[in-house]
């Protein structure tokens, strides 16, 4: 039986907001092509010692709003997520209750606002550590903040490296973080 959903509200700790983005400029296929292929292999853009992807429902070779991945996640927990959006130019992830973080993550990509024959690809994700335990590791002790960012920056590096195109600048990262203190908002490259 599949798992309830688990909203950022219900979750513990700071809310963070992070971004992961990479510019490719003139990609050898559609931004239509390349995302389809994203979606239809996500798995192989994820370094599976980090967090390995395996579909537990819903077609292979496919994805539908309603399909669900099981993560294996370098550390003690694994976690659920469920997909619950799909649009022309992105696709969205909720975690499932017990993930160890509580919240939504969207993967798109867009033409570029500035730059001609420029594509972006993003990874957005809004979301609360699940309990106080998993706040205390992630975000106190910083470990598994590393490993989620390391997992995020190989995915957009691979999403670049299959597009074909010249990838303009290192993969991207900006956090913005909303606690008790305030917001506070880091950039890293």
């Amino acid at each position: 039986m599949s798992k309830a959903e688990q909203p950022a509200h219900t979750g513990s700790g700071p809310f963070f907001e992070r971004r992961y983005w990479v510019d490719v400029q003139h990609p050898r296929q559609p931004a239509t092509e390349l995302l389809q292929h994203i979606k239809y292999h996500l798995p192989e853009y994820s370094p599976d010692l980090l967090a390995d992807f395996e579909k537990k429902q819903g077609a292979a070779g496919n994805l539908q709003v309603g399909d669900e991945f099981r993560i294996k996640i370098l550390g003690p927990w694994n976690g659920e997520v469920r997909v619950t959006e799909i649009g022309s130019d992105y696709f969205e992830l909720t975690t499932l209750e017990n993930h160890p973080e509580a919240g939504k993550i969207c993967f798109s990509l867009r033409p570029h606002e500035g730059l001609p024959d420029t594509l972006r690809f993003e990874i957005h994700s809004r979301a609360r550590s699940r309990d106080g335990l998993v706040a205390l590791t992630y975000d106190t002790l910083g470990i598994g903040r590393k490993v989620q960012q390391q997992t995020w920056e190989t995915f957009c590096q691979r999403v670049a490296e299959h597009s074909g195109g010249l990838q303009l600048v290192p993969v991207q990262v900006e956090t913005i973080k909303q606690g008790s203190a305030g917001t506070h908002v880091s950039h890293d490259a």
